[in-house]
């Protein structure tokens, strides 16, 4: 049943168009120049240090700053196969541009890696094509399960060890969170496709979407028909609120709610007139800013406890704050208020901080949240019912790896977001290309398994 305040078509092409247009415009060729030259090309430069995928970023901005763009595209591809996206989704102000040594000078700007980044892989899609060739030949096969970052790394490097990499995935796409979990203007224009086929150019890789490991795809028989497996799975789960009410129409996970926006004409999608969205991560911000623009007149993130404790990041809470995102905090949800079986919003318990820094509700004082839309982003958790049926360890509920990223059954390898570790984009593309590289230690034969 559609709820008569969610509906689809709020908005015209033209304002979703521009809703929904690049939130971050790209740097010209000047401004990237000039910004490059602000750098100090630190000697042991604490940027590298704070990158997940260790960018020469002083050699990349130097090579900016002389007009050498293939040059700087290719010392950050060399890293990072996938800089492009990271250079647009990756939380860079918490990263290598928090360790920017001109946060120490009287202006206190870093230097804008992000943007430089951006500027130097959009340049090599645009201009000079697949930076990378293929080895010889190897005739070994490996299996790459899971077609998101740290898939599509993995199966790049192998292919540039001229290794032949099949990538399977449960979507008819790949570029997993790439392509279906972020918000439509972080990557907009189609990048993450045009991303994949930039990285594809190399040969050896193939792609098999609608393989879901566990039901049509099982770990016993890619064992026997490949050489080796990287398992890249993510984590395909979503937390529960366990409250009442929650399964009533017009509640939905906002992850589904932002693979609907990514991969649907944005006019079909339905939002409600006023959206309630739980949680305090960076896809909270995403869902939250996204049913806004999508036409919601009124939108409330909602969290259970202080800004200093929310995942998502100060920049991403101060852009759900300038996009009329209201945002709540010190709020439990207790349970959703149904009226004939018709959504009406959402109860929350007042919390304060207990004597042991711990979250504290009142049930007692409560307060409603009027709502006709409900989305969860309470968090995500990596299913391990396809692996166990395999003897593969979990810990903590993730694939537990060595340092060569082996799990415990031989010739099975894992990274990414189903391993334990960061939960970010170039994380995950760091686990692959590491993973790519002991993979081929194995396989030529240079190590114990």
């Amino acid at each position: 049943m559609r709820l008569p305040d969610t509906i689809s078509g709020r908005l015209s092409e033209a304002e979703l168009a521009a809703n929904f247009a690049d939130a971050h415009p790209p740097l010209t060729h000047a401004q990237a120049v000039v910004e490059a030259e602000r750098c100090f090309f630190c000697y042991d430069a604490p940027c590298i240090e704070a990158c997940p995928t260790s960018i020469d970023i002083p050699k990349f901005i130097r090579a900016i700053a002389t007009d050498n763009m293939q040059g700087s595209a290719r010392t950050i591809l060399e890293s990072n196969i996938l800089g492009g996206a990271c250079a647009r989704v990756c939380p860079t102000e918490i990263l290598c541009e928090q360790k920017c040594v001109r946060n120490t000078r009287e202006e206190g700007q870093p230097i804008r890696i992000g943007a430089l980044q951006r500027h130097a892989t959009d340049w090599q899609m645009e201009h000079g094509g697949q930076p990378f060739k293929r080895d010889v030949l190897t005739g070994k096969t490996v299996a790459v399960v899971g077609a998101g970052p740290a898939g599509l790394a993995c199966a790049h490097r192998l292919a540039m060890h001229g290794h032949d990499v099949v990538l399977f995935d449960s979507h008819d796409l790949a570029g997993g969170l790439n392509e279906y979990g972020v918000a439509a203007y972080k990557l907009a224009d189609n990048f993450a496709q045009r991303e994949i086929d930039f990285l594809m150019e190399i040969g050896g890789i193939s792609f098999v979407g609608g393989k879901r490991l566990g039901q049509n795809l099982h770990i016993s028989e890619l064992r026997s028909d490949y050489d080796a497996v990287f398992l890249a799975v993510g984590q395909a789960g979503v937390r529960a609120l366990g409250i009442d009410g929650e399964h009533v129409d017009g509640v939905m996970d906002a992850v589904r709610f932002i693979e609907d926006l990514r991969s649907q004409d944005k006019k079909t999608v339905p939002v409600g007139r006023r959206v309630v969205v739980i949680g305090g991560g960076n896809t909270a911000v995403d869902a939250a800013v996204q049913a806004r623009r999508l036409g919601a007149e009124e939108v409330s993130l909602i969290y259970r406890r202080g800004y200093e404790h929310m995942s998502a990041t100060p920049v991403e809470r101060e852009w759900a704050q300038t996009n009329g995102v209201t945002v709540k905090l010190w709020a439990s949800p207790v349970k959703i208020v149904v009226d004939n079986g018709v959504l009406q919003g959402v109860e929350f318990a007042r919390g304060i901080v207990g004597s042991d820094g711990r979250p504290q509700y009142d049930l007692t004082d409560t307060f409603v949240v009027p709502a006709d839309m409900v989305l969860k982003a309470v968090g995500q958790l990596f299913v391990p019912d396809a692996v166990q049926e395999e003897s593969i360890t979990i810990s903590n509920g993730r694939i537990l790896v060595d340092d060569q990223y082996r799990t415990s059954l031989p010739g099975v390898y894992a990274g990414g977001d189903c391993t334990p570790g960061e939960d970010l984009t170039v994380a995950a593309v760091r686990d692959g290309r590491d993973a790519a590289e002991a993979i081929h230690l194995m396989l030529s034969g240079l190590s114990g398994q």
